[in-house]
């Protein structure tokens, strides 16, 4: 593993993360290699692209994609709509955070 700085495709801000090799990712979250390349593709996952063929992604991701995997399977749903219940699910939580941080200052 390596450390780099890596920028979140939507608009998220620079952190500091260890990186995972494709394979280890693919190991770790039990993800095929094709569904994968899709969430890359549509920049749901953050990935750094270390050749033409060699990505690498950040450790945070993978509790993020064993969600989304466990959610498809779960309700047979495919890769798009996982992903859209697990964004939801991370905005309800974010949300749930500001409003106790609002409650707090009552």
């Amino acid at each position: 593993m390596q450390e780099h700085m890596v920028q979140k495709n939507s608009q998220r801000s620079l952190i500091r993360s260890n990186l995972i090799h494709w394979s280890q990712f693919v190991q770790r979250t039990g993800v095929c290699p094709y569904r994968l390349s899709e969430l890359v593709e549509m920049g749901w996952v953050d990935a750094v692209r270390i050749s033409s063929e060699n990505y690498h992604f950040p450790e945070r991701e993978v509790f993020r994609v064993q969600k989304l995997m466990r959610i498809c399977r779960d309700f047979e749903l495919p890769t798009i709509g996982g992903a859209i219940i697990v964004d939801l699910l991370e905005r309800i939580e974010a949300l749930e955070k500001e409003i106790a941080q609002l409650r707090s200052l009552i």
